[in-house]
């Protein structure tokens, strides 16, 4: 079979199974250029390929500036395609399994307070100066993101009837494709309560999304990643990202250092698998460690 049809038959396949447009964008982002790598060497059949024609790519991107993460990543969309080729008789064993993912030197980048109190001091100042809806917003989504760890997908399709203060919960559509219960505090409760009757009085009625454009319709990934970008510009932090996962990160670091348990950590981050939290809770012993020699009991005992 021709390879270029393979890729064209994986693609439809991952539409036929409901994979999300953003996997499948990410699967022609990281595969495609594979293929093309491949037809532009006269590897047009699918049998044409071996593992050394794999690795030799790899290496290429490797040249190129790629990051073992980046490297990662598409060895295992190429072998989530080879997986398919398996499946469908296609080919008789996955090449890609014999080429070896690399060792990632994994660093989770967390907000300090004191970035914490300076994005949300000049969010303040906006709100005082303008006293417009966007300030408000980029206030109110830096509150939320840091008292929820909400991911980013989750806040463009926030609504308000998923918002219950009452029984302070929020009501979210989740990465696994099914709505899942998110907690509340008292005091974000009483945020989103200011924020809210901010946004009626504003607009005159009240919205369906909490997070609005300039033309009322949801916030997209787009607008996200400028309100980001504006920020990080602003804030010129040296060494961390301003996006809307490391407020994630920052909200599970401050869960691990709180003492809070791996089980309690992978219910409030809403982990599909356990390992995921583990890695967290792993990479931050060093941190736990310090705090245990801080504050253990032993500290104020004379013994």
């Amino acid at each position: 079979m021709l390879l270029k049809f393979a890729y064209e038959d994986f693609i439809a396949d991952r539409r036929f199974k409901n994979t999300t447009e953003r996997n499948i964008q990410n699967y022609r982002q990281l595969l495609a250029p594979f293929i093309e790598y491949c037809i532009a060497r006269g590897l047009n059949n699918v049998t044409d390929v071996r593992h050394s024609h794999i690795r030799d790519y790899l290496l290429e991107c490797q040249e190129r500036g790629n990051k073992p993460s980046t490297i990662n990543s598409k060895i295992q969309r190429i072998r989530a395609f080879y997986n398919y080729l398996l499946d469908e008789k296609i080919v008789t064993e996955n090449i890609a399994l014999k080429v070896k993912q690399q060792k990632e030197d994994v660093k989770i980048d967390v907000f300090t307070d004191e970035q914490i109190y300076q994005m949300l001091a000049y969010y303040r100042s906006l709100r005082r100066k303008e006293k417009n809806y966007f300030s408000y917003r980029g206030y109110m989504l830096i509150v939320l993101l840091l008292g929820t760890g909400l991911r980013r997908k989750e806040v463009i399709q926030l609504k308000w009837c998923d918002v219950d203060i009452t029984n302070l919960t929020l009501n979210v559509y989740g990465k696994n494709r099914q709505y899942e219960t998110v907690f509340l505090t008292e005091k974000l409760a009483k945020e989103l309560t200011i924020y809210g009757a901010f946004c009626k009085q504003y607009f005159g009625h009240e919205n369906d999304y909490v997070f609005l454009n300039r033309d009322n319709s949801a916030m997209t990934d787009f607008s996200i990643s400028q309100l980001f970008d504006n920020l990080r510009l602003k804030m010129n932090f040296a060494n961390v990202r301003v996006s809307p996962h490391t407020f994630r990160h920052t909200f599970c670091h401050r869960l691990a250092m709180s003492g809070m348990s791996t089980f309690a950590i992978q219910k409030m981050m809403r982990h599909q698998n356990v390992s995921t939290t583990m890695r967290y809770v792993a990479m931050w012993g060093n941190e736990l460690k310090e705090q245990n020699e801080q504050h253990n009991p032993l500290n104020n005992l004379d013994i």
